[in-house]
């Protein structure tokens, strides 16, 4: 009887041990991640945000080549390797995206199978918390555009930009347009307008879309709707004023946290951008970045672009 007994006490000594253990492995994990995908020598940025939920139940986020910030259900942990499954959003195919990884001493690293079953490999590094802890100095105002030319501004694939009458537009779907500078911190000043169906973009360090969309003044506010941080961050209110008519963005970004002003109405304010979003040019979120235009929707017009960089 009592040998019985602590062989019992052993074996569940053992089983806390190996489970305590192994959650200390998946601590390693926990946390927010920039990643970049090796798909077939182009380098694509994604993210990925692992949590704990309970005592033992790994969940998270996954920001993908494409679309917006997923729920990862459950990530699957044992000894240092991890996978998880999401269903497909944008892309093509019909298959879940697997991802697949090990804890090494520099980060993560592994292999993403997408939706057509087509296998990249993957690095990542934990993103920065990009922590402000001195007031801003603001510097002096500038003209991102000239209301003359695209002096300033590179498209990233072949050009459908132009200006006319001073309206800086995309007539059609085609390139997106960058700025050739980069920058940390700053303040946005953006006037724009667009059809009816209207869908663009702005990019934030090349990383971060504030969304610009036809969207419903009646509709309840979403962050993939219009003035929502796509994906993550939803307005107050849907302060559009409709197609047709030219509209305003103030947008303020320290380190991580935004504020943005839509036609006057604080509808996001100093909150946390938590990851790049679908679309960003890179994830090196602790560098500076371009200001960059969405193009590959639909038409959109710009009569005003006006930066102040932080000191």
């Amino acid at each position: 009887m009592t040998r019985k007994f602590f062989s019992a006490l052993a074996v569940l000594l053992l089983l806390n041990f190996t489970s305590n253990a192994q959650l200390t492995d998946a601590k390693a994990l926990i946390g927010r991640w920039d990643l970049t995908l090796d798909m077939n020598g182009k380098f694509s940025p994604s993210w990925l945000e692992v949590k704990l939920s309970g005592f033992k139940t790994l969940v998270g986020s996954f920001v993908a080549t494409t679309g917006s910030a997923r729920p990862i259900s459950e990530v699957k942990f044992n000894e240092g390797r991890f996978s998880f499954e999401i269903p497909p959003q944008w892309e093509s195919g019909n298959q879940n995206l697997k991802v697949e990884g090990i804890i090494t001493q520099t980060g993560l690293e592994g292999f993403l199978t997408d939706s057509q079953g087509k296998k990249y490999t993957w690095k990542a590094v934990k993103a920065p918390y990009l922590n402000r802890n001195a007031a801003i100095n603001w510097g002096n105002p500038i003209n991102l555009f000239n209301g003359v030319n695209l002096s300033g501004w590179k498209a990233d694939g072949e050009n459908q930009w132009l200006v006319k009458d001073g309206i800086l537009t995309n007539p059609k779907a085609g390139a997106n347009l960058i700025t050739e500078q980069k920058f940390n911190d700053f303040k946005l000043e953006v006037e724009f307008r667009y059809a009816k169906g209207g869908n663009s973009g702005i990019y934030l360090r090349g990383r971060y879309e504030v969304q610009i969309e036809d969207s419903n003044k009646d509709t309840h506010p979403n962050s993939v709707l219009f003035g929502g941080v796509y994906g993550f961050l939803s307005p107050s209110e849907m302060a559009t004023l409709g197609a047709g008519e030219w509209q305003r963005y103030e947008i303020t970004l320290v380190g991580r946290m935004i504020t943005v002003v839509a036609n006057g109405k604080t509808i996001i304010s100093n909150q946390e951008i938590p990851g790049i979003t679908g679309g960003a040019l890179d994830s090196n979120e602790g560098e500076p970045g371009p200001i960059y235009l969405q193009g590959d929707h639909t038409a959109v017009e710009f009569r005003k672009i006006v930066i102040t960089p932080a000191k």
